[in-house]
């Protein structure tokens, strides 16, 4: 068996070091191109949610009213409520503008849905709550307007 010296005092096997190197060349891979995916699907899911209820604005109702049973709020303010995040927050996200507020936001969405109204979807919903989670936690990355934002922010003098 070939054996490889990674450092002054560790020998490991070929494949062992080859294992190494790919593990060092994904953990180098920047936070912004992992980022990047995560908004643009996470805008989709709720983009296209949008779009549906634009599509035909009475359905939308009937079903706000028959079948999704969000307490508390009347049917019609509810769907109007879901719309509005549904056609702000993914632009936001797609542009990395805002993103932890829109990510809170439709993280709080994808809660009630999976609550009030899907509760049998939770796989479907985890998922998007862990798209949400690392934006909300982590950012959209250097590859956003909010990067770009901060850093001018942060360079103007006191």
């Amino acid at each position: 068996m070939t054996h490889v010296r990674i450092s002054t005092t560790h020998i490991v096997s070929a494949p062992t070091a080859l294992v190494l190197r790919i593990l060092r060349w994904l953990e180098a891979v920047p936070y912004w191109l992992l980022a990047l995916p995560l908004r643009l699907a996470a805008a989709t899911v709720f983009w296209n949610s949008a779009m549906v209820k634009l599509a035909n604005w009475d359905t939308t109702l009937y079903l706000f009213a028959q079948e999704y049973q969000v307490p508390i709020l009347p049917p019609a303010v509810a769907a109007s409520m879901a719309l509005a995040i549904e056609v702000t927050c993914p632009p936001l996200l797609m542009l990395g503008l805002l993103t932890r507020p829109a990510a809170a936001v439709l993280l709080g969405m994808t809660a009630v849905i999976q609550v009030f109204v899907f509760p049998g979807a939770w796989p479907t919903h985890i998922q998007w709550a862990a798209m949400l989670l690392v934006l909300l936690c982590r950012g959209a990355g250097t590859l956003s307007l909010d990067y770009l934002l901060w850093r001018r922010l942060r360079s103007k003098p006191a």
